[in-house]
């Protein structure tokens, strides 16, 4: 930092208004699609709204943790919120899905730099002991999100236009822009001549993109597309590894990546994103076609976890400094699999207040295992690769959610195949009991039994995945945070 006062509670709120910016636009964008797709047409592209965002996100977060320690996090940062608001003008003035899908993968674009370089601006201000508190605060952010965003979704489209729920966006970011710049102040070595991987960034950008595509697409598109996309995964990745050992400065430090306590948090974090999709994807639909709740009781179910997230967080910054940084580590992993155990004993008779307390303990383990494994990370490397590990760490739990999406999906569409009834179930038949238009009590029983049991198969998945996420924490070997002064408030 430079000698220029920063000022950290400034810096911090700057912050947590640009994360709030990417954070509500998951929720709010899906309370308006329905509106927008009817407007806009072309049904055939809605998923694509949503995975345009998630796939430059993901893509380009590490590149942007590179260049946050090669240029300084102030730069990065403001570039990044820049290209967010571009983008999401440019979303409130789409003519069509095709030109809302490129204006979104703009967004993503910007997302990728907010998210990770604003975590290491935490890290470069806060000490460890500090970073678990400031966490919690961050963590709230995304549940107030969830919360806040359907609400002013369906406000914006029951008042407004729907491009409002992109235009929202402007006021926030210009906000947090200023902040950035009057109250954020970084000493820069503007003499050393540093060089730009772009090639490794190329290959690494397609690499992820096509992964994702084929991973997103693997069940629905033809079997040649997908073959294609994995062939460019393979040469692509094949490519970037090659570059990035013999690139100056690398985009990618691979001896980085490899560093044993890195891995096994990255592990940890990669396989508790996937246990976390596995939680948010199928308990509403659990809740209401097997316990044959309301949707308002389903989104009180899965809310307990969005609550139990801040709460481990918060808990993580004061256990710290008593029971060790690896500890705490081990009891968030271990919180993983107690949760899934709840689910993957729920029955159709089971109280919605079960699954309730299983998602709170998953989120509460979820905000011990990311704020300390997040903290280690940060804590181990120095100012010049702190950008790169935390955004590794982000990269991770990112790609897990993507990786689970698909493993547990194909979990569920195998027992739907093999459920024991001599068609299976097709998805239209889900698709009337979950909105309760079954033609008959009797298919209604039926099809409910074969979803049970494919949604048992997949909470058991879940609860595998749980598991390994312990023996991943359990690799991360114990450290001593040391006690660095905090810059001057």
């Amino acid at each position: 930092m430079s000698e220029l006062k920063t000022h950290r509670p400034l810096v911090l709120a700057s912050i947590m208004a640009a994360m709030f910016m990417v954070a509500i636009e998951a929720t709010i964008v899906a309370t308006a699609m329905p509106q927008i797709v009817g407007q806009l047409g072309g049904l055939q592209f809605y998923s694509w709204v949503f995975s345009a965002f998630l796939l430059t996100q993901t893509a380009t977060t590490v590149v942007f943790g590179k260049l946050s320690d090669l240029f300084g996090r102030k730069a990065v940062l403001l570039a990044g919120i820049a290209v967010f608001l571009v983008g999401s003008v440019l979303c409130g003035f789409a003519w069509s899905m095709p030109s809302m899908i490129v204006f979104r993968l703009i967004q993503g674009v910007g997302a990728g730099a907010i998210q990770p370089v604003g975590m290491t601006v935490v890290g470069d201000l806060y000490s460890a002991q500090e970073r678990g508190k400031i966490q919690g605060y961050l963590a709230s952010v995304w549940a107030i999100s969830a919360v806040v965003g359907p609400l002013a979704g369906g406000l914006i489209i029951q008042h407004a236009s729907w491009a409002w729920i992109f235009w929202i966006n402007v006021p926030l970011g210009l906000l947090a822009a200023v902040g950035f710049v009057r109250y954020l102040h970084e000493d820069i070595d503007r003499d050393h001549r540093r060089s730009i991987d772009y090639t490794g960034a190329a290959l690494f950008t397609v690499a992820i993109a096509s992964m994702m595509v084929a991973l997103t697409d693997v069940s629905t598109a033809p079997w040649l597309q997908t073959s294609l996309v994995t062939a460019l995964f393979v040469v692509s990745a094949t490519l970037f590894i090659m570059q990035e050992r013999r690139a100056p400065e690398p985009m990618i430090a691979l001896e980085l990546w490899a560093r044993r306590l890195i891995a096994a948090a990255n592990g940890a974090s990669l396989l508790a994103g996937m246990a976390l999709i596995g939680l948010t994807t199928f308990l509403p639909m659990y809740v209401q076609g097997v316990m044959q709740q309301s949707p308002l009781v389903a989104g009180f179910a899965l809310t307990m976890m969005v609550l139990g997230w801040p709460i481990g967080a918060t808990l993580a910054a004061r256990i710290l400094g008593r029971f060790g940084i690896r500890r705490v580590l081990l009891a968030g992993s271990l919180l993983m699999p107690v949760g899934a155990v709840v689910f993957a004993s729920l029955g159709p008779n089971s109280s919605p207040v079960v699954a309730g307390i299983g998602s709170l303990i998953m989120g509460f383990g979820m905000g011990l295992l990311s704020t300390t494994s997040l903290v280690l990370i940060q804590e181990i490397v120095d100012w010049s690769q702190r950008g790169s590990a935390t955004a590794s760490n982000i990269f991770a739990r990112n790609l897990g959610s993507t990786l689970g999406a698909t493993v547990f999906g194909a979990v569920l569409n195998y027992g739907l195949a093999r459920s024991g009834s001599a068609n299976g179930v097709s998805s239209e038949d889900l698709r009337r009991l979950l909105d309760g238009s079954a033609a008959s009590a009797g298919l209604d029983a039926s099809v409910r039994a074969v979803l049970e049991h494919s949604l048992h198969l997949t909470f058991l998945a879940v609860l595998v995945v749980a598991i390994v996420t312990v023996g991943f924490a359990a690799l991360v070997p114990a450290i001593t945070l040391a006690r660095r002064p905090a810059p001057a408030n």
